[in-house]
């Protein structure tokens, strides 16, 4: 079930915020823990019994972790903290990226003359991704002391399956979120005002803008096996960038809204990642919950920037495969990820990791940079390495006569202007994120964009919904 479809926006949302303001507050957690199980299981299936047994052992994990009986046995503690992880790690090996194994073994073992081999096919549970990192976080946090087991089975499965993070993020730790699941005692009208403007920033984001730029990237991106031109490999390539920072930011609007209207604060997952000076600061800027799991329960734990030079890059490097490894089983995310862990290592050499002194180097860093982040977009959009060399190979290699064909192409696009606008959005300057800004911005000019967000740009997206013109977030395949 998607946010932007009829389904939820017309059924599922407003019968849930009924159920929360007809029923006592102390009800809250039971009944957004039984909305998110429902939500999940009308997208998900017989995999919503995956979901439940992994509520089930990492609630054990966790009460077993900070039980009296094994306070003070460290080795007992650290075998059921290694069963934990182990068994969250393998569900999620198994179920996301067995097929892929399987498949690189089938080659080798043609390509050896062996013969083939056979290859697992399996489906891929809806945000297996999110909610097994969910799971590693609590245990890890609970074993480490820095948060207590949670005990009442009815907070967890609310803190694990809320329905606005539980496919798509934000990836929300446990200590982050641990004393809200306590709170019932909270303003419903209050949450509700806040709540609303966020989440029709996120609709509008996601059906006006990221689903007219995906008509441009697939048009572009379809032209790679073939005579693909220079202009309109880069302007699929600059659509498919701003395509999915719209669609997944949007997302996470509406992620973030959804979870005000139920009274709970979910952490931001994106700062104006595109303004970023350096590909460090944009991932400081972008997806922000994953970059800080894996900063804290992968990062450091290697060793962080600890242990010199080497050590370092080499910690940057592991990150940054896992990162791209973890989007999806494919050698595209890999070499993805690899890309950019490459580039923090070379700016880590050149000293460009740093904020700028001035002002020109700040505009040139910006747009080395944004240069950059768009030719790494390139893997992740591409459906095989062959197809993103292709459009790298036309991205920098010119044909002459090649600008003619893109003018007839593009003039015929009418989703031009919306290209043109979200170009604009993102290239302007801003002291603040647009979405924290609608939600608690203050002074006219905030009050007049949040009102055309909320009553215009919003039931327009809710018409183009009821139109059909959706489709699946982009973030939902992992």
């Amino acid at each position: 079930m998607s946010f932007a479809s009829p389904l939820f926006l017309w059924f599922f949302m407003p019968a849930t915020l009924l159920a929360l303001w007809a029923l006592p507050r102390r009800c809250r957690n039971a009944v957004v823990a039984v909305a998110s199980l429902v939500f999940y299981a009308w997208g998900a299936g017989p995999h919503t019994l995956l979901l439940l047994s992994a509520v089930v052992v990492n609630y054990g994990a966790g009460l077993a972790l900070d039980s009296a009986r094994l306070r003070d046995r460290p080795r007992a503690r650290r075998k059921v903290l290694l069963a934990a992880v182990g068994w969250n790690v393998a569900m999620l090996a198994v179920w996301k990226y067995a097929g892929f194994a399987t498949e690189q073994l089938d080659a080798l073992t043609d390509a050896l003359g062996l013969g083939h081999s056979p290859i697992v096919t399996l489906a891929l549970p809806i945000g297996i991704s999110f909610f097994t990192f969910h799971h590693l976080s609590y245990v890890v946090d609970v074993y480490r002391g820095s948060t207590p087991a949670q005990r009442s089975p009815v907070r967890f499965i609310t803190y694990i399956a809320m329905f606005p993070q539980l496919v798509a993020g934000p990836i929300v730790r446990y200590h982050e979120i641990a004393e809200q699941l306590g709170d019932t005692r909270r303003d419903r009208l209050g949450d509700l005002a806040a709540g609303f403007p966020r989440f029709a920033l996120g609709l509008a984001k996601k059906v006006i803008v990221a689903d007219s730029l995906a008509a441009v990237a697939d048009a572009a991106f379809a032209q790679a096996g073939g005579p693909v031109n220079t202009p309109t490999a880069w302007l699929g390539a600059a659509a498919f960038a701003l395509q999915i920072y719209f669609d997944f930011s949007g997302y996470s609007d509406m992620a973030v809204g959804l979870g005000l209207m139920f009274g709970f604060r979910l952490p931001e997952n994106f700062d104006r990642p595109y303004s970023a000076y350096s590909v460090t600061d944009f991932w400081r800027r972008w997806h922000m919950s994953l970059s800080r799991w894996f900063r804290d329960y992968v990062y450091i734990p290697l060793g962080g920037n600890r242990g010199g030079a080497p050590r370092t890059y080499r910690n940057l490097l592991i990150i940054f495969v896992l990162c791209g490894f973890w989007h999806g089983a494919d050698w595209t995310f890999l070499v993805w990820g690899l890309y950019h862990g490459a580039l923090l290592v070379a700016e880590r050499l050149l000293g460009w990791d740093r904020p700028p002194g001035t002002v020109w180097a700040l505009v040139l860093r910006r747009a080395a940079t944004l240069l950059l982040v768009v030719v790494g977009w390139v893997f992740f959009r591409a459906k095989s390495m062959s197809e993103a060399w292709s459009m790298l190979r036309a991205m920098f290699t010119w044909r002459p006569g090649e600008l003619d064909e893109f003018v007839a192409w593009a003039a015929n696009d009418q989703r031009t202007a919306v290209f043109a606008l979200a170009l604009a959005v993102v290239a302007l300057p801003a002291s603040r994120a647009l979405g924290p800004l609608i939600q608690t911005g203050r002074g006219p000019v905030v009050r007049v964009a949040r009102a055309a967000v909320t009553w215009v740009a919003a039931p327009y997206a809710a018409m183009l919904v009821a139109a059909g013109t959706f489709s699946p977030f982009l973030y939902y395949q992992f």
